[in-house]
């Protein structure tokens, strides 16, 4: 069965390999375009990209996917299936050209958290389990029918980056099941309409630097699972004398403060802590604006309060 592969950054690439290792015949990989990175705004490629030249593979880079020339390039890969991890919404043209269809890993249990970040959104809205699906595309987004999915549970502690790793190499197995079950023809679709019906739907719309600002007006454990759910990135801020504070890492305390929320308090020494409606956030990992990244105790060696 002939593959093409599309997808961009790291989550993809465990997808990728992992189908290369199962004796999966990619015979295209299609990528975003290279870009102006960094303080030199060198050229930087895809971390797919890398992976794939890395192995051998055709690389296609459109910057429009409805693209005549790209079109004929893709036509010419003659790919029975197409699989998606983590790239951007496709025209019809294209998820209906193989005749297999096209089929897309999505880190979430759809129907719930459909968009373009469902690791964020699962962990800032604090629930208790969250996983993979895999699913054949059609036009709106992230709504096809489903093949598999798989469910991990949740500690209520971990960030967006560590889920992000335990469900990219989740993914990256239950991607080879998958496609060895469309090759054999033994799979079952499952409408999401039917698994919706009756339940409140959860959405993961993409997040914004403005969206990151942290509401210090709410109950702790909520201001607690936006700062972990938001990091490492895009990454929970608050302002601190005038300037940008990132926070990574954070724990929190109930308790009865009598302050307003918002307000800081530090022994300037070990401990930075926030005010919020019913207790403490205790800031553990952050950044000031200008500043590198560091622990508290390194932090307030360098900053008064």
């Amino acid at each position: 069965m002939r593959i093409v592969f599309m997808g961009t950054p790291e989550f993809a690439v465990a997808s990728l390999e992992a189908l290369i290792e199962s004796g999966s015949d990619i015979v295209g990989v299609v990528t975003a375009p290279d870009k102006p990175a960094g303080r030199g705004q060198k050229m930087s490629e895809s971390a797919v990209k890398q992976y794939a030249l890395a192995n051998g593979l055709k690389v296609l880079q459109p910057v429009k996917l409805k693209d005549e020339q790209f079109l004929e390039e893709l036509r010419a890969l003659r790919a029975d299936l197409q699989v998606v991890v983590a790239f951007r919404m496709l025209p019809e043209v294209v998820w209906s050209m193989p005749p297999l269809g096209t089929i897309n890993l999505h880190a979430s249990l759809l129907p719930q958290y459909r968009g373009a970040a469902p690791i964020n959104w699962v962990l800032i809205n604090g629930e208790k389990e969250s996983g993979v699906t895999t699913f054949f595309l059609k036009q709106e987004i992230d709504t096809g029918h489903i093949l598999f999915t798989e469910k991990i549970t949740l500690t209520g502690h971990e960030t967006a980056g560590e889920l992000h790793d335990r469900l990219m190499d989740k993914g990256a197995g239950l991607l080879v099941k998958t496609v060895k079950a469309v090759e054999s023809g033994r799979y079952t679709e499952n409408p999401q309409e039917h698994l919706a019906e009756g339940i409140e739907l959860k959405h993961a719309p993409k997040i914004f630097k403005e969206d990151c600002n942290i509401n210090w007006n709410q109950p702790a454990e909520k201001v607690y699972n936006f700062i972990r759910g938001l990091s490492p990135y895009p990454t929970a801020y608050t302002m601190l004398n005038d300037k940008i504070l990132k926070v990574f890492g954070a724990e929190y305390e109930l308790a009865e403060t009598g302050e307003q929320p918002g307000e800081f308090f530090s022994d300037n020494r070990t401990f930075l802590k926030v005010s919020a409606t019913d207790g403490f956030v205790h800031l553990t990992d952050v950044q000031l604006e200008g500043k590198k990244r560091m622990g508290i105790e390194e932090f307030l060696r360098g900053v008064r309060l």
